[in-house]
C-alpha cells in the first residue's frame, strides 16, 4: 500500500484513486493494495508539519472541517492552520511528525491520539546516520515509534533536471549559481 498526503488539502484523492484503478486494471489481476489518503498539515505558527491520516469516517469529516477552517482564514489558494486547530479537530487522526524540532509537540499529541509516529526520511546526503541516531534518541525519550517516510519531489530520477530548473525559477537565480539550493542527488523520486 501507499499513503499520500497533499499539503493542506485532500484534493489529490481523486487522481490517486484513478491512478490506482488504472494500475490495477493494467496488472490484469486482483491485487491487495491499500491506498491511504490524508493531508500534510502545514501550520502558520511554529508547529512542525504533521501528516494526518483519518482512521474512520468521522475522523475524515473532522480532517475536512480542519482544512476548511484553515481555508476560510486565508485568501484563495492558501490555508492558515494553527496547532490549537489540530487539537480541536484532530480526534481519530493517525499522526506522523516528519521533522520534529523537539519533544514538546509530542506531549500534547499523545493526549490527542494513540496513533502517533516520528517520521524518518533518508535523503542520502551524508547526514543520514547522524539524523537517524538523533531520531532514535528522541523516539526513546518520548516513547513514540519511528516510521519510514519518502519525501518525493518528482516521479522519476530523470526528472531531476526539470526540478533543478524549477528551483532556480522559484529562487530567481541562474542554475550555475544555485549551488546548495539544489538537491544533492536524484534520490527524491
Amino acid at each position: 500500500g501507499i499513503g499520500i498526503a497533499d499539503r493542506n488539502t485532500v484534493a489529490g484523492v481523486v487522481r490517486a484513486h484513478v491512478a490506482l484503478r488504472e494500475a490495477l486494471s493494467d496488472a490484469g489481476e486482483q491485487m491487495n493494495f491499500k491506498l491511504i489518503v490524508g493531508a500534510r498539515l502545514v501550520f502558520a505558527d511554529d508547529t512542525p508539519d504533521i501528516i494526518a491520516y483519518p482512521t474512520d469516517r468521522r475522523a475524515w469529516g473532522r480532517l475536512c472541517r480542519l482544512l476548511s477552517l484553515g481555508n476560510l482564514r486565508a485568501k484563495k489558494g492558501e490555508c492558515h492552520l494553527f496547532f490549537d486547530d489540530l487539537m480541536q479537530w484532530g480526534e481519530g487522526l493517525a499522526l506522523i511528525v516528519p521533522s520534529p524540532k523537539g519533544a514538546e509537540v509530542f506531549r500534547a499529541l499523545k493526549h490527542l491520539t494513540p496513533h502517533l509516529w516520528i517520521g524518518v526520511t533518508m535523503h542520502r546526503t551524508g547526514r543520514d546516520k547522524r539524523k537517524l541516531a538523533e531520531l532514535k534518541r528522541l523516539s526513546a525519550a518520548v516513547g513514540i515509534p519511528l516510521i519510514a517516510l519518502n519525501a518525493p519531489l518528482y516521479a522519476l530520477p530523470d526528472d531531476r533536471p526539470l526540478h533543478d530548473v524549477m528551483t532556480c525559477i522559484r529562487e530567481k537565480i541562474k542554475i550555475h549559481d544555485a549551488g546548495r539550493k539544489l538537491i544533492a542527488n536524484a534520490e527524491r523520486h
